[in-house]
């Protein structure tokens, strides 16, 4: 039975007076578990994430209580959003942790990012159930989302099988983010030899990294995309020398890397490598960006419903997911980690039928 949204609107308050930052999930965690059992939705739990996964049955859906998914020849459709939160910002007008509605707006911290997308994500997956569909279906909410921990999305992937397609409940105004940036961050060296300033001697490490530092600045890479433009690199800090009147022998800088989803961050690096002298260490390489085809029958659907396609500059779970993927949930991003978050109740109601539209019946 598809829950009302005066009852997905209830439990968001509730989760809104539970702390949930990031590694310290566990409380809301068993709420939403509680909440989901209570919904025949036998929710399987691994950390603090939680799953339940539903297949056609005859005319509708049916959950699988099984700890592990079984094989399938059908395609897999997955939704995800978050139940952590960042540390409330400076600046609540009331306490963060106490919800309070006005205006046909919910108040709290994590009530936009991520709650709207969590509550209507939630309720989308329970409304699919309803009708038979031509893909198994699993719904997750997951922690560690908000530092890209390994305890979160991640840690169900063993568990969940393979994925066709997964859409990323996010804020976004119920438009469709079809590329988003990821994040490397390099560590470079470009060593010299030491001397004394006042003589001809040494070789000067900060000369040396000039030549790199410009290539940072100013090289591009062919492949540019539509919605997030070229990859971006940024030297961020720069450290040489230990005093005056000493030629350095070493210089560091870091580099800051956004990819555009055209390239793997992999890829990235050993082009990198290649292009400049100075020693390049990776700090990782996990979180990637990522891009779905115009082509992919999500996407024609969501621009068939008039939907807008755009590219997305922050990161969320699709940094950390290898596979094709989607963005898109209710609120704005503009609003999240901000003090006196929000999300209109309308809001919510609205992604819920977008949501539905743009997966009912969709063929993968």
């Amino acid at each position: 039975m598809t829950p009302s949204l005066h009852e997905m609107t209830a439990l968001l308050r509730q989760l809104i007076a539970i702390p949930s930052i990031s590694r310290d999930e566990t409380a809301a965690a068993d709420l939403l578990q509680a909440w989901m059992e209570e919904h025949g939705l036998h929710p399987q739990r691994v950390k603090n994430n939680l799953w339940s996964c539903c297949e056609p049955c005859e005319d509708s859906m049916q959950v699988l209580d099984v700890p592990e998914l079984p094989g399938t020849e059908l395609p897999v459709l997955l939704l995800n959003a978050h139940i952590d939160t960042v540390k409330p910002a400076a600046g609540y007008s009331r306490d963060p942790f106490t919800p309070y509605d006005e205006n046909g707006r919910i108040y709290g911290l994590g009530s936009n990012d991520d709650g709207g997308s969590l509550m209507a994500l939630l309720a989308t997956y329970m409304r699919l159930m309803e009708s038979r569909q031509p893909y198994r279906l699993i719904f997750t909410a997951t922690a560690e989302e908000e530092v890209c921990g390994r305890d979160g999305f991640e840690a169900l992937y063993p568990y969940i099988g393979q994925v066709d397609l997964a859409v990323m409940g996010e804020p976004t105004g119920m438009q469709m983010a079809v590329a988003e940036r990821g994040l490397m961050v390099l560590d470079c060296t470009a060593k010299g030899r030491s001397g004394h300033a006042a003589r001809n001697e040494g070789i000067n490490a900060i000369y040396e990294a000039l030549n790199d530092i410009e290539w940072f600045r100013t090289h591009q890479f062919s492949k540019v995309s539509d919605y997030l433009g070229p990859v971006k690199m940024t030297v961020t800090q720069i450290n040489a020398g230990t005093q005056h009147n000493v030629v350095p022998d070493s210089c560091s800088f870091v580099v800051d890397v956004r990819p555009n989803g055209l390239y793997g961050n992999v890829e990235l690096l050993e082009m990198i490598k290649s292009s400049v002298k100075c020693n390049v260490k990776e700090r990782s390489t996990r979180l990637g960006s990522s891009h779905i085809s115009m082509e992919h029958p999500v996407v024609k659907r969501g621009l068939s419903l008039g939907l807008t396609a755009f590219g997305s500059p922050t990161t969320s779970n699709q940094a950390v997911w290898p596979h094709t993927s989607i963005k898109i949930g209710p609120g704005q991003s503009s609003r999240s980690h901000t003090a006196d978050e929000f999300i209109c109740i309308d809001e919510i109601g609205e992604g819920i039928e977008i949501y539905y539209k743009l997966l009912n019946q969709l063929e993968l």
